[in-house]
């Protein structure tokens, strides 16, 4: 039998600390917005798209970050089992290898063990959403005018997570019981990035066969 999502997942395998949103802001209140609809019952399909009147960056970086917080807890869970012995590439099965690149060590496409290519993922993405000048968090400050672009980048990775996760780890989510958790967020995050095309189908392709009968 399936347990509550926070019994199933140990806070202290969280693999980086939760970004939050400050009580009292617009975007806390999307974020809460976002958070009732996947405990409703609601359609998911319908939970992605932008309320009316409300902000597309604003609505994107909601997301954004609550993605990052819940993949990051998912990778947590199976870490201990992603070791440079177990899954010496990025991968996502024999047809998809991912290599990293960054604006600062790896200046070219670099194939690395899963945990490191993890390791670098998170911290990049970290960097980014804690960053003012890219998810700014007073209220009147501007978006970056570059902002979807950086949000396509990092949700374009955080899908690799998935790619990895399901196709080497999942056995390991199965036995925690939570896989109908990690398939929900799964499912959320699908429909959002194709509601808004912020991932590119090509991306998507590693789990398309799967996502075809879970989204059916």
């Amino acid at each position: 039998m399936s347990i509550g999502l926070k019994q199933v997942f140990n806070k202290d395998k969280t693999f980086r600390p939760k970004r939050k949103f400050d009580p009292g802001t617009q975007r806390f209140e999307l974020h809460k917005r976002a958070q009732a609809s996947l405990t409703s019952g609601v359609d998911l399909k319908a939970t992605v798209q932008l309320p009316t009147g409300e902000d597309l960056n604003d609505w994107v970086a909601v997301h954004v970050v609550d993605f990052f917080n819940r993949i990051n807890l998912i990778y947590g869970t199976v870490c201990d089992f992603c070791t440079e012995r177990t899954c010496p590439i990025m991968s996502g099965g024999p047809k998809y290898e991912y290599r990293w690149q960054d604006d600062n060590r790896y200046k070219k496409p670099t194939a690395l063990p899963a945990p490191q290519y993890m390791n670098l993922l998170m911290d990049w993405i970290e960097v980014q959403i804690n960053n003012e000048d890219i998810f700014p968090t007073s209220v009147g400050v501007p978006f970056p005018k570059n902002f979807l672009q950086i949000c396509k980048k990092i949700l374009c990775r955080l899908f690799r997570v998935f790619v990895h996760v399901y196709i080497h780890h999942f056995d390991r989510i199965i036995m925690m019981g939570a896989e109908a958790h990690v398939n929900t967020c799964y499912k959320h995050f699908y429909y959002f990035v194709t509601e808004l095309n912020l991932v590119d189908r090509k991306e998507l392709e590693p789990l398309k066969e799967m996502t075809a009968h879970m989204c059916q």
